[in-house]
C-alpha cells in the first residue's frame, strides 16, 4: 500500500465532501484552476491522502488538484455490498465527480485507479482533458501479486478486518520493520485499512485478478493520455508499461528512484512530469510523447 511521506495538508488546502450525483465523497482540494483542474483516483487499500505531496507543486504549476475516496475507501462511506463495487459503478462515480468539478478535468487514476479510471474514459471521456495512468498496465497483475491477492480475498470472507490487518503485517518482509516511517503515517495506514469496506477489497481485489486487456479501445479514444510510473513495479512490470504506452501513442514518463507509488515516493519529479503533460493538453498538443517532462525520464514510445 502507498505510504504517504506526510498528512499534513498544505497551506490552502481544504478537506470536505464534494457533493455528486451520486453521493458525496471525501475529498482534499487545493489550488486554483488557472491552467485547468485535475481529478486523483486512488489505488487499491489506498486513499486521498497517498497524494497529499502533489498538492503543493501542482497548485504552484496553476492546478486545481482533487484527491477522492472512492465509495468505500477510508472517508467515504460505501454499502456492505459486492455489487455497489463493481467496476462500472465506480466508474460512473468517477464521471459524476468530473462533472460536480465542471468538467474539463485531467484525469488521474493510481494502480487500481487507472483502471477505474480507464473505465470511466471508455464510458465517456466528454468530461475529461487527459487521461494519465499510473502505475497501472494493460490488464490483470503480475503473477505473485495475483497470488497475494487472492489471499488477502480468502482471508476477509473468514477474518475481521484487525486480525487481516495484523496478518498482512506478519507476511511483511524481515526490512518492512526497519523502514523509517514516521509512527503517525503508521497509525494512519492502520486507521485507514479499518476504515475501508471489505466488500469494497474483495470486488476490487477480483477486478485486479481479471481485468482484460482494454488498451485497445482505449487507445481509439481521441484524448491525450500519459503513462507514468516508477522504474521498479512489483504490481505491473514496468516493461508491460511501456508497451502499453507504445499501444495507446501516449506520453511515457519513467521517475527514477520511484516504485509503485511515485506521488509519494518523488513528489517533485512526478509533479513536474504531470504539469508538463498537463500544460501540454492545454496548449493543444497531441497526446504521444509531446514535451519533455521536469526532472524524470519522458520519452516517446518505440
Amino acid at each position: 500500500m502507498s505510504k504517504p511521506p506526510t498528512l499534513t495538508l498544505p497551506p490552502g488546502a481544504r478537506a470536505y465532501r464534494l457533493k455528486t450525483a451520486r453521493g458525496e465523497f471525501a475529498v482534499h482540494d487545493a489550488g486554483e484552476p488557472r491552467a485547468g483542474t485535475a481529478l486523483l483516483v486512488p489505488g487499491f487499500t489506498g486513499s486521498k491522502e497517498d497524494f497529499i505531496a502533489l498538492l503543493a507543486p501542482l497548485a504552484r504549476a496553476g492546478f486545481r488538484v482533487v484527491a477522492v475516496d472512492g465509495r468505500g475507501q477510508y472517508e467515504t462511506e460505501g454499502p456492505r455490498e459486492l455489487g455497489a463495487y463493481a467496476q462500472d459503478e465506480l466508474a460512473r462515480d468517477v464521471l459524476a465527480q468530473a462533472e460536480a468539478l465542471g468538467g474539463h478535468v485531467h484525469l488521474l487514476g493510481h494502480s487500481l485507479g487507472g483502471l477505474i479510471a480507464r473505465a470511466a474514459v471508455l464510458r465517456d471521456a466528454a468530461p475529461f482533458s487527459s487521461l494519465t495512468i499510473m502505475s497501472s498496465g494493460p490488464a490483470a497483475i503480475a503473477h505473485l501479486q495475483q497470488e497475494r491477492t487472492r489471499m488477502l480475498i480468502e482471508a476477509l470472507a473468514v477474518l475481521d478486518m484487525e486480525s487481516v490487518w495484523r496478518a498482512m503485517r506478519d507476511l511483511d518482509p524481515p526490512e518492512a520493520a526497519d523502514e523509517a516511517t514516521d509512527p503517525a503515517v503508521g497509525e494512519f495506514l492502520h486507521r485507514r485499512w479499518l476504515a475501508t469496506v471489505p466488500e469494497q477489497l474483495v470486488a476490487t481485489g477480483r477486478q485486479l485478478l481479471t481485468e482484460p486487456d482494454r488498451v485497445g479501445p482505449l487507445a481509439a479514444v481521441p484524448l491525450p493520455k500519459h503513462v507514468l510510473s516508477g522504474e521498479v513495479d512489483y504490481a505491473w512490470p514496468v516493461a508491460l508499461m511501456d508497451e502499453m504506452a507504445r499501444r495507446l501513442d501516449a506520453r511515457r514518463t519513467v521517475v527514477a528512484g520511484a516504485e509503485h507509488s511515485p506521488g509519494a515516493e518523488r513528489p517533485a519529479e512526478t509533479a513536474g512530469a504531470l504539469a508538463a503533460f498537463w500544460h501540454d493538453c492545454g496548449d493543444g498538443a497531441e497526446s504521444g510523447g509531446t514535451g519533455a517532462g521536469s526532472g524524470p525520464s519522458s520519452r516517446r514510445p518505440g
